[in-house]
Order: C-alpha cells, then structure tokens, then sequence
C-alpha cells in the first residue's frame, strides 16, 4: 500500500468506528507482528506479487496462532514462471 492508501485506510477506520482495526507498513516477507498474533491472514493477489513466495509463507506460519487459517486468492507457484507467460498480461490479469 501507499502511504496515501494507508491513510485512507486509517482514516475511514476512524470515520466508521472501527477502533479494533489497524493498518500496519510492511512487507509479504516480513510481516510487521510478533509469532502467533493472527487468528487469521488474508490475502487477495498480494502473495503473486512477492518474488519470494516462500518467504511469504514462512512469514505467514510464523503469525498464525495455533489453529489458525490461511484465506487466499492468489497466482502461487514454486516454479519459475516462463519467460513468454511474462510478457503476456492476459495470463496475469484473467
């Protein structure tokens, strides 16, 4: 996120109420909360965008709590994608 997005983030937070909500700075890789702070971690499309997926996911075992859930909708594979696939938007925007 931008540091704009972020504050319209934070600010919509405030302007609804939401007072249990919090909006951190940070990378995929290196997730910005102590081991077991989540009971939960979301991500739509962030996870394809991380050259280092399994970075990513030692990140994300790491915060889980016990019994904990992973939610995502992302592209992830642990093969290199094909040069052509790159250059090919459709295949990274379908």
């Amino acid at each position: 996120m931008t540091p704009e997005m972020l504050e319209r983030s934070r600010r919509m937070a405030r302007e609804l109420g939401l007072d249990h909500v919090e909006f951190r700075e940070g990378y995929a890789e290196a997730l910005p909360v102590e081991d077991r702070w989540a009971d939960v971690v979301i991500s739509n499309g962030v996870i394809n965008l991380c050259p280092d997926k399994r970075a990513v996911f030692a990140e994300i075992r790491r915060v889980l709590r016990p019994g904990g859930h992973l939610q995502f909708s992302d592209i992830a594979t642990g093969r290199a994608v094909p040069p052509e696939a790159l250059r090919d938007i459709d295949l990274w925007t379908g």
